[in-house]
């Protein structure tokens, strides 16, 4: 089975990786068009790039899939089968169309719940305690196909965004090797998705990550998790940006204003009042301040206790 590779970030490089440690024939990898990084702005290759130019294959780059002039290149490299793994861009009629096998995605949540852009992120924000990757038919629409293959796996109670990160798409590698091996064997029977039962990821952005302080603990600490790698969670510390790194629940009662500093407490951090419950924050990038142990920050800096935050 000839196979065209669609994906641009890490999460899509596993899902690489695993085909080529299977042995799997890939004719050909799609990825986005290098990018600048850094303070001189020189032009980085995606994750996905890098690891199939390792690997000798054919790399893709095209700046639009809508014009139809990629038709050329399928029409080239006549895949059975197309993956697409976080590729970054809607796929047009066409490309769906084409191969044998239609599109298989890899995506990480179990469908139908978390479609769109930041399944991982959502999952840990709303406190689900269960999630995993599902791969599926592609259609024109946004993660609405037909699945083909689940894993679910527990989430930790502080387990952070990228750590799941981490392990879905380990997991979704796995899990794409055994969807391509039951596509060619004409095992696997795909099932349509329940769309009453749909929940959306939407993108992640700044404002995202404002704290509100009236929610309970548990729920604040689950914003601070699902938000670790970026943008952090945040709130207003004296007027200017204090981001949370990390935290943990107290089931600590107190009668003071959700957002006041209560103590700073040895061992366990800075105590904020929460609308229920009180939370420890103990990592955090404090105003004009790198990213350090609240209690190591204490010892250069005064931090007010009674202050309210946000």
């Amino acid at each position: 089975m000839k196979i065209l590779f669609i994906g641009t970030p890490d999460f899509a490089s596993t899902s690489l990786k695993a085909l080529l440690d299977s042995d799997m024939d890939i004719v050909g990898v799609v990825s986005q068009p290098d990018k600048p990084k850094g303070r001189g702005h020189k032009l980085v290759p995606t994750e996905v790039k890098s690891v199939a130019l390792e690997a000798g294959l054919k790399v893709f780059q095209p700046l639009t899939l809508k014009d139809g002039t990629f038709r050329e290149i399928l029409d080239e490299l006549k895949p059975d089968l197309i993956i697409v793994v976080a590729y970054g861009n809607i796929l047009p009629d066409y490309i769906i169309e084409y191969p044998k096998y239609g599109c298989v995605n890899v995506h990480a949540s179990l469908l139908p719940k978390y479609r769109g852009s930041a399944p991982i992120q959502w999952a840990i924000i709303n406190g689900e305690r269960v999630t995993g990757v599902t791969t599926m038919k592609m259609d024109s629409g946004v993660d609405t196909g037909d699945m083909l293959l689940k894993a679910e796996t527990e989430i930790g109670e502080y387990e952070t965004s990228e750590e799941l990160f981490d392990r879905l798409a380990v997991m979704g590698g796995e899990l794409l090797i055994k969807t391509v091996k039951g596509l060619e064997a004409g095992t696997i029977t795909p099932v349509p998705q329940n769309h009453a039962e749909h929940t959306y990821a939407p993108m992640i952005s700044r404002e995202t990550g404002i704290i509100d302080w009236t929610k309970s603990a548990r729920e604040i600490s689950k914003l601070i998790c699902g938000l670790n790698s970026w943008p952090l969670a945040s709130t207003l510390y004296k007027g200017e940006t204090l981001k949370i790194v990390t935290a943990a629940v107290s089931n600590e009662q107190t009668n003071e204003q959700a957002g006041k500093i209560v103590s700073l407490d040895k061992g366990k951090g800075l105590k904020v009042a929460c609308g229920e419950g009180t939370l420890y924050i103990t990592t955090a990038q404090f105003p004009n301040s790198k990213k350090m142990n609240v209690e190591d920050y204490a010892r250069g800096h005064s931090i007010e206790i009674g202050t309210i935050l946000g």
